[in-house]
């Protein structure tokens, strides 16, 4: 890989496990989250497919933080399921921070022309 400046960034691919436990825990969250609000809103078949939804998603969800406590999913080289969340959590909000920055920035610029 390479960054801005052309030089060498070296790519760790030993981390994998990381992404996929992300992965997992942010598709199980929006499971519960789409099931919740199905469930709660919808009506008849809707609200089956809700609860449905809400049931897979907590499965998911316990399901993996069940092996990556059990060391399937890289907790054996010491880094917690909450330092990886938190990790996480830490990206996305710097990645919101400087979406909103430069779509600051772009209103700001386009209501000055």
């Amino acid at each position: 890989m390479f960054d801005l400046l052309w030089a060498s960034v070296p790519v760790n691919f030993e981390n994998w496990n990381a992404f996929l436990v992300v992965l997992l825990l942010v598709f199980a969250l929006f499971l519960i989250l789409a099931g919740i609000f199905t469930a709660y809103f919808g009506s008849g078949k809707s609200r089956t497919i809700g609860v449905a939804l809400l049931v897979v998603g907590l499965v998911v969800g316990i399901l993996v933080g069940f092996l990556y406590a059990a060391g399937d999913f890289g907790a054996k080289n010491g880094a917690g399921l909450t330092d990886v969340v938190f990790q996480a959590f830490l990206v996305i909000i710097a990645g919101v921070i400087g979406a909103l920055v430069a779509i600051g920035i772009f209103l700001v610029a386009i209501m000055k022309s």
